[in-house]
């Protein structure tokens, strides 16, 4: 096929999964087998097309359903993701908070019960080793999910820091910390503007009273009771349920028992979450990026930024950057022609001054437009700075522009 033909392609919005699959590869050795969610021969029955990601066999679409069909679907109606490959983590003990607050530069100690944030692992030099979504269910209980690529990784510190913690003096005076990996559990996510419609024909728990960040156990028909939580990874509303092994296939079927409800693979998640400005680690984010610089800072608690409360791993490297500002920005594009991938690089207009590299890019499926996100030199990373990305040994003008590139609409309450 010819360079042109691509660039067509692109432009018409066929050809959109580089993005992950470049992160995918790099998460399966050919001495490690490739693991499978509980939901494989679902996936295979239904005519999945299944591909290697971060170590499992997972599915990429379905039967003759496209990506960007299934990008549409989720958009406007409501889909069906498999998210089983995620790592699922409790954290139990007198002094899961305090433990929980040495690993992350989060506020957990005032987060509510049943609420859920945003947060990333950090190691000594404040560079992040992962990120991920905790949620508390007391102060003495939290429920962790961290990503599949990082599990070796994630699993290895986990462990260390809790030796470490454990034999510490807050742990023997106040109690232990101990760390449940729930394997082989599902995790769906339904995601889509009539996700809770949907969700809500199958349970007569009033799923109104659950707002964006927040969780409960929630009975779902079929005799289930399962914890689900409002949010996701694409912008869209909807929820993310966690599932015990033995009953995965089943509550999936039903789950899937009635229109419009679909399911849906990773190529369109891919799109979605790039979409919605979210990050993907391996390919956004990696141990020498920092919060600050990834545009996360946020997510260290207000609290947190200085004083005695400032007491989390890689305190340094984040005060450092919070004092002095970070040497580069994460920052989206709207990238003009052809679509800019994981490592083009960014220069100054008509100028051989290189400002940095794109991390994410694909050809929007909702804007119709080539959009990217990666790291700039800070000074040049305000919203409408125009810069150039060179895409295939080829200059192309690109202007800097807001995350999200499709507005959010998450379910905060009427």
């Amino acid at each position: 096929m010819s360079l042109k033909s691509k660039e067509v392609e692109e432009r018409e919005g066929r050809r959109v999964s580089p993005t992950w699959l470049r992160s995918a590869r790099g998460y399966a050795t050919e001495t490690e087998p490739l693991k499978r969610t509980g939901l494989y021969n679902y996936h295979v029955e239904n005519g999945a097309k299944m591909v290697p990601f971060a170590g499992y066999e997972m599915p990429l679409s379905y039967g003759s359903i496209g990506q960007i069909e299934s990008h549409k679907h989720v958009r406007n109606s409501v889909g069906l993701f498999d998210v089983g490959h995620m790592v699922q983590s409790n954290f139990l003990g007198p002094t899961a908070t305090s433990f929980l607050e040495w690993l992350t530069p989060s506020s957990l100690a005032s987060l509510p019960s049943y609420s859920s944030t945003l947060s990333v692992l950090l190691n000594e030099h404040g560079g992040i080793i992962d990120d991920t979504i905790i949620t508390k269910h007391s102060s003495a209980a939290f429920y962790v999910v961290t990503n599949a690529g990082r599990r070796a990784e994630d699993l290895a510190w986990f462990k260390a820091r809790l030796a470490e913690w454990n034999q510490g003096d807050l742990a023997k005076k106040e109690g232990p910390v101990e760390m449940e990996v729930l394997e082989n559990w599902g995790l769906v996510a339904l995601q889509g503007p009539e996700a809770a419609g949907y969700l809500q024909t199958l349970t007569s728990f009033d799923l109104r009273a659950l707002t964006f960040g927040k969780s409960a156990f929630v009975p779902i028909d079929g005799g289930f009771n399962l914890h689900v939580a409002r949010g996701g990874y694409t912008g869209e509303d909807g929820f993310e349920i966690s599932i015990p092994p033995a009953q995965t296939e089943e509550v999936v079927k039903n789950l899937l028992s009635k229109p419009p409800v679909m399911m849906v693979g990773l190529g369109a998640r891919d799109s979605l979450r790039l979409e919605a400005g979210m990050c993907l680690y391996g390919s956004d984010l990696d141990e020498s990026t920092g919060p600050v610089e990834a545009a996360l800072g946020w997510v260290i608690g207000k609290d947190r930024k200085e004083g005695e409360r400032m007491n989390f791993i890689g305190k340094e490297g984040v005060a450092k950057q919070l004092k002095e500002g970070p040497l580069r920005r994460r920052v989206g594009m709207i990238v003009d022609g052809a679509p800019a991938r994981h490592g083009a690089k960014i220069f100054v207009p008509g100028a051989d001054e290189e400002l940095g590299d794109v991390t994410s890019g694909i050809p929007s499926p909702t804007l119709g437009k080539n959009i990217a996100m990666g790291y700039v030199k800070n000074g040049f990373h305000k919203k409408g700075t125009q810069v150039e990305v060179e895409v295939r040994g080829k200059r192309r003008a690109a202007t800097l522009a807001p995350m999200p590139f499709v507005p959010s609409r998450y379910w905060r309450g009427s």
